[in-house]
Parts: C-alpha cells; structure tokens; sequence
C-alpha cells in the first residue's frame, strides 16, 4: 500500500468521523433545547403551585448560585 492511498484512507476515516460527530452534537442541540424548556414549564409551574397555597413567589426566571 502507497503512503497516499494510506492517506487517502485515513482522510476518509476522520472526514466519517467527524461527520459523525457532527450528527450527535446536532441531536444533542435539540435535545438540550427540549430539556430546557421543559424545565422552565416545571419551574413555572412550581412557582404556580407556591402562589396557590399562600407562599412566595419562587423566581424561576433566576439561575441558582451555582451558575
């Protein structure tokens, strides 16, 4: 085998790869974005629910400490 056509292989090996790749992180995007939301709907609702029984308003727009 020459070396260019072991490059030519190795080429296409990483160019698959990286494609790859570039289809997870794209699925992850929509994944997270999904999540996201969902997660503000429950705090908005847990903040809903607080109100009803008399407490404090819970400010579920505020990222915690953490962040």
């Amino acid at each position: 085998m020459t070396d260019t056509t072991q490059l030519e292989e190795k080429i296409a090996h990483l160019t698959r790869t990286v494609e790859d790749m570039s289809d997870i992180v794209a699925r992850q995007e929509t994944e997270i974005a999904s999540l996201l939301r969902r997660v503000e709907m429950l705090m908005q609702r847990s903040a809903e629910q607080e109100l009803d029984v008399g407490g404090t308003a819970v400010l579920a727009d505020q990222r915690p400490p953490h962040w």
